[in-house]
Protein backbone atom coordinates (compact mmCIF):
# COMPACT_ATOMS: atom_id res chain seq x y z
CA UNK A 1 0.00 0.00 0.00
CA UNK A 2 1.92 3.22 -0.80
CA UNK A 3 2.72 5.95 1.69
CA UNK A 4 -0.04 8.76 2.06
CA UNK A 5 0.49 12.33 3.02
CA UNK A 6 -1.54 11.81 5.89
CA UNK A 7 0.62 8.25 7.02
CA UNK A 8 3.85 10.15 6.52
CA UNK A 9 2.39 13.08 8.72
CA UNK A 10 1.62 10.41 11.37
CA UNK A 11 4.40 9.14 10.98
CA UNK A 12 6.30 12.52 11.93
CA UNK A 13 4.41 12.94 14.84
CA UNK A 14 5.03 9.53 16.32
CA UNK A 15 8.40 9.99 16.17
CA UNK A 16 8.40 13.48 17.49
CA UNK A 17 6.32 12.31 20.41
CA UNK A 18 9.56 9.56 21.16
CA UNK A 19 11.71 13.37 21.07
CA UNK A 20 12.32 14.62 24.71
CA UNK A 21 11.29 17.82 24.59
CA UNK A 22 14.31 20.04 24.17
CA UNK A 23 14.53 23.56 23.26
CA UNK A 24 16.06 24.85 19.93
CA UNK A 25 19.01 26.60 22.23
CA UNK A 26 19.68 23.67 24.50
CA UNK A 27 23.25 23.35 23.55
CA UNK A 28 23.60 27.35 23.46
CA UNK A 29 26.26 26.53 26.76
CA UNK A 30 28.81 24.19 26.86
CA UNK A 31 28.77 22.14 30.10
CA UNK A 32 30.78 24.54 32.25
CA UNK A 33 28.62 27.61 32.02
CA UNK A 34 25.36 25.61 32.82
CA UNK A 35 27.07 24.49 36.20
CA UNK A 36 27.70 27.79 37.04
CA UNK A 37 24.13 28.66 35.80
CA UNK A 38 22.49 25.71 37.65
CA UNK A 39 24.82 26.59 40.70
CA UNK A 40 23.07 29.58 40.77
CA UNK A 41 19.96 28.63 40.61
CA UNK A 42 19.87 25.72 43.15
CA UNK A 43 21.73 28.22 45.68
CA UNK A 44 18.54 30.37 45.73
CA UNK A 45 16.39 27.14 46.21
CA UNK A 46 18.47 26.21 48.89
CA UNK A 47 18.20 29.56 50.60
CA UNK A 48 14.45 29.62 49.60
CA UNK A 49 13.51 26.92 51.81
CA UNK A 50 16.19 28.65 54.35
CA UNK A 51 18.99 26.53 54.70
CA UNK A 52 21.95 27.64 55.86
CA UNK A 53 24.95 27.43 52.73
CA UNK A 54 27.70 29.09 55.15
CA UNK A 55 27.15 25.49 57.19
CA UNK A 56 30.43 23.10 55.92
CA UNK A 57 27.87 20.39 54.98
CA UNK A 58 26.02 22.60 52.85
CA UNK A 59 28.13 24.78 51.54
CA UNK A 60 29.28 22.85 48.11
CA UNK A 61 25.99 21.54 47.67
CA UNK A 62 24.69 23.77 44.73
CA UNK A 63 27.58 23.23 42.81
CA UNK A 64 27.72 19.56 43.66
CA UNK A 65 23.79 19.46 42.70
CA UNK A 66 24.90 21.29 39.09
CA UNK A 67 28.08 19.01 38.36
CA UNK A 68 25.46 15.61 38.90
CA UNK A 69 22.85 17.35 36.82
CA UNK A 70 24.87 17.95 33.72
CA UNK A 71 27.96 15.59 34.19
CA UNK A 72 25.74 12.34 35.35
CA UNK A 73 22.58 11.49 36.00
CA UNK A 74 21.03 14.21 33.02
CA UNK A 75 24.13 13.68 30.85
CA UNK A 76 21.70 11.72 28.23
CA UNK A 77 20.21 14.90 27.12
CA UNK A 78 23.27 15.74 25.27
CA UNK A 79 23.43 14.11 22.17
CA UNK A 80 27.89 13.96 22.20
CA UNK A 81 26.96 11.57 24.95
CA UNK A 82 25.32 8.97 22.73
CA UNK A 83 27.23 5.59 22.82
CA UNK A 84 28.97 4.42 19.54
CA UNK A 85 27.48 1.27 18.83
CA UNK A 86 29.94 -1.80 17.90
CA UNK A 87 28.22 -4.51 15.20
CA UNK A 88 29.84 -7.68 14.17
CA UNK A 89 28.91 -10.07 11.52
CA UNK A 90 26.60 -12.74 12.49
CA UNK A 91 29.08 -15.31 10.84
CA UNK A 92 28.11 -17.85 13.32
CA UNK A 93 25.02 -17.99 11.61
CA UNK A 94 23.02 -17.66 15.09
CA UNK A 95 19.40 -16.85 14.00
CA UNK A 96 17.55 -16.61 17.19
CA UNK A 97 16.10 -14.49 20.00
CA UNK A 98 19.05 -13.12 21.93
CA UNK A 99 17.86 -11.58 25.33
CA UNK A 100 20.38 -9.02 27.79
CA UNK A 101 17.62 -9.13 30.87
CA UNK A 102 18.26 -7.57 34.42
CA UNK A 103 19.85 -4.24 32.91
CA UNK A 104 20.40 -2.02 35.92
CA UNK A 105 18.15 1.14 35.21
CA UNK A 106 18.36 4.61 36.93
CA UNK A 107 16.02 7.64 35.38
CA UNK A 108 14.52 10.57 36.77
CA UNK A 109 10.66 11.44 36.40
CA UNK A 110 10.55 14.82 34.17
CA UNK A 111 7.04 15.51 36.22
CA UNK A 112 8.88 15.52 40.08
CA UNK A 113 12.78 15.11 39.12
CA UNK A 114 12.98 12.28 41.71
CA UNK A 115 14.69 8.88 40.93
CA UNK A 116 13.08 6.12 38.58
CA UNK A 117 14.27 3.08 39.81
CA UNK A 118 13.96 -0.47 37.74
CA UNK A 119 15.03 -3.15 35.48
CA UNK A 120 15.17 -3.04 31.73
CA UNK A 121 14.89 -6.05 29.56
CA UNK A 122 15.99 -6.09 25.54
CA UNK A 123 15.85 -8.97 22.90
CA UNK A 124 16.19 -9.09 19.17
CA UNK A 125 16.15 -11.53 16.71
CA UNK A 126 19.43 -11.85 15.24
CA UNK A 127 19.91 -11.78 11.60
CA UNK A 128 23.24 -10.49 9.44
CA UNK A 129 24.50 -8.17 12.59
CA UNK A 130 24.74 -8.82 15.78
CA UNK A 131 25.76 -6.09 18.56
CA UNK A 132 28.45 -5.84 21.46
CA UNK A 133 25.92 -7.07 24.50
CA UNK A 134 27.71 -4.27 26.69
CA UNK A 135 26.40 -1.76 23.66
CA UNK A 136 23.21 -2.74 25.02
CA UNK A 137 23.56 -1.91 28.43
CA UNK A 138 25.28 1.34 27.26
CA UNK A 139 22.30 2.25 25.05
CA UNK A 140 19.97 1.93 27.80
CA UNK A 141 21.81 3.89 30.61
CA UNK A 142 22.32 6.30 27.58
CA UNK A 143 18.16 7.31 27.08
CA UNK A 144 17.72 6.49 30.97
CA UNK A 145 19.95 9.49 32.07
CA UNK A 146 17.61 12.03 31.11
CA UNK A 147 14.27 13.48 32.86
CA UNK A 148 11.72 10.44 31.32
CA UNK A 149 8.22 9.43 31.52
CA UNK A 150 8.55 5.39 31.47
CA UNK A 151 6.60 4.81 28.50
CA UNK A 152 8.87 7.06 26.27
CA UNK A 153 12.17 5.08 27.45
CA UNK A 154 11.00 2.15 26.83
CA UNK A 155 10.18 3.63 23.24
CA UNK A 156 13.16 5.33 23.11
CA UNK A 157 15.83 2.06 23.33
CA UNK A 158 13.51 0.19 21.43
CA UNK A 159 13.47 2.34 18.20
CA UNK A 160 17.75 2.80 19.22
CA UNK A 161 18.06 -0.56 18.72
CA UNK A 162 16.24 -0.86 15.52
CA UNK A 163 17.54 1.51 13.60
CA UNK A 164 20.98 0.26 14.71
CA UNK A 165 20.43 -3.04 13.95
CA UNK A 166 18.41 -2.30 10.65
CA UNK A 167 15.67 -4.93 12.00
CA UNK A 168 12.24 -4.49 13.25
CA UNK A 169 12.39 -7.68 15.52
CA UNK A 170 13.19 -5.93 18.81
CA UNK A 171 11.27 -6.14 21.64
CA UNK A 172 12.11 -4.04 25.18
CA UNK A 173 10.27 -4.52 28.45
CA UNK A 174 11.09 -2.08 31.67
CA UNK A 175 9.51 -3.10 35.06
CA UNK A 176 10.69 0.19 37.70
CA UNK A 177 9.63 1.54 40.67
CA UNK A 178 8.87 5.66 41.02
CA UNK A 179 10.01 7.31 43.90
CA UNK A 180 7.24 10.15 42.84
CA UNK A 181 4.98 7.08 44.05
CA UNK A 182 7.01 6.41 46.69
CA UNK A 183 8.48 9.09 48.92
CA UNK A 184 5.38 11.86 47.86
CA UNK A 185 1.92 11.71 46.63
CA UNK A 186 0.01 8.37 47.56
CA UNK A 187 3.00 6.86 48.74
CA UNK A 188 2.93 3.78 47.64
CA UNK A 189 5.60 1.43 48.53
CA UNK A 190 4.76 -1.92 47.25
CA UNK A 191 4.12 -1.19 43.21
CA UNK A 192 5.94 -0.72 40.09
CA UNK A 193 4.99 -0.25 36.56
CA UNK A 194 5.58 -2.50 33.74
CA UNK A 195 6.10 -1.33 29.99
CA UNK A 196 7.24 -2.76 26.40
CA UNK A 197 7.67 -2.19 23.13
CA UNK A 198 7.25 -5.14 20.68
CA UNK A 199 7.97 -4.90 17.22
CA UNK A 200 8.45 -7.55 14.15
CA UNK A 201 8.53 -10.87 15.09
CA UNK A 202 8.02 -10.28 18.86
CA UNK A 203 4.10 -9.32 17.95
CA UNK A 204 3.97 -13.29 17.48
CA UNK A 205 2.43 -14.98 20.06
CA UNK A 206 4.78 -17.57 20.52
CA UNK A 207 8.25 -15.51 20.17
CA UNK A 208 6.13 -13.21 22.88
CA UNK A 209 5.55 -15.88 25.06
CA UNK A 210 9.09 -16.78 24.75
CA UNK A 211 10.37 -13.65 25.13
CA UNK A 212 8.28 -12.83 28.43
CA UNK A 213 9.48 -16.61 29.42
CA UNK A 214 13.29 -15.51 29.43
CA UNK A 215 13.12 -12.45 31.30
CA UNK A 216 9.93 -14.17 34.39
CA UNK A 217 12.82 -17.12 34.95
Amino acid sequence: MPETKNTKHEAQLFNSALETPMRPDAFAMNDEEKIAKIQEHFTAIMQTLGLDLTDDSLSQTPKRVAKMYVKEIFSGLNPANKPSVTLFENKYGYSQMLVEKNISLYSMCEHHFVPIIGKAHVAYMANGKVIGLSKIHRMVKYYAKRPQVQERLTKQIAEALKSTLGIEDVAVAIDARHMCVECRGVEDVTSSTITSSLSGEFLNESTRSEFLRFISA
